[in-house]
């Protein structure tokens, strides 16, 4: 009635099993495993160290920050406070993936703050975004009732996941692009020419 060979769960389960040998990542691009990266440096070909960014994510993740956490960057937090729409152009140039600059992105978010709640409902859109981006969850409830709410802690939750993730804000997303490929800008990629 029952094998008597084992099954594939005893076999690669069992503590007398071998186990997968670890690899050390030593050339190429480390997985994009949608975990933030706080302090960990990969080893390259060159024996560089870098902290390449983390773009989209493959599986569910958490916030690497909570939601009130802002005195974990006392700098950004009192940018954000002064003035949010730099911290905001900078979250919105990155999760644009430079479609959008980050002067034009906090230009228009300043002048939407002139209407009340209306600067919250924008920058709600770009939560959300991120969120789809990386897999984050809803938390610790919906993205406009936490921008609306609490909108500059959002503001430094989302600039500090991005941070935690390998960007340098400071840079933009051109800057971030020659930073992971090297300092060479990639050539741009055409359709294809004439046939005869």
């Amino acid at each position: 009635m029952y094998s008597s060979h084992p099954n594939e769960f005893e076999t690669y389960h069992s503590p007398s099993a071998p186990s997968a040998p670890s690899e050390t990542i030593t050339s190429g691009r480390p997985p994009a495993t949608g975990i933030p990266l706080n302090t960990t440096s990969y080893i390259y070909g060159d024996n560089t160290h870098q902290t390449p960014p983390q773009f989209e994510s493959k599986t569910p993740g958490f916030w690497s920050t909570g939601l009130f956490d802002c005195f974990s960057d006392v700098p950004n937090c009192c940018l954000t406070c002064w003035l949010p729409c730099i911290t905001f152009g900078q979250i919105a140039e990155i999760v644009d993936k430079g479609t959008t600059s980050c002067a034009a992105s906090g230009g228009f978010y300043g002048l939407i703050c002139l209407a009340p709640g209306c600067g919250c409902i924008y920058s709600s859109f770009y939560r959300s975004k991120m969120r789809q981006q990386y897999m984050l969850p809803e938390s610790p409830r919906g993205d406009r009732l936490v921008h609306f709410c609490c909108e500059f802690c959002a503001l430094c939750q989302e600039y500090r996941e991005l941070r935690n993730r390998g960007f340098d804000m400071s840079l933009g997303w051109e800057g971030n692009m020659e930073r992971q490929n090297g300092g060479v800008k990639m050539a741009p990629i055409f359709g294809e020419g004439m046939k005869r």
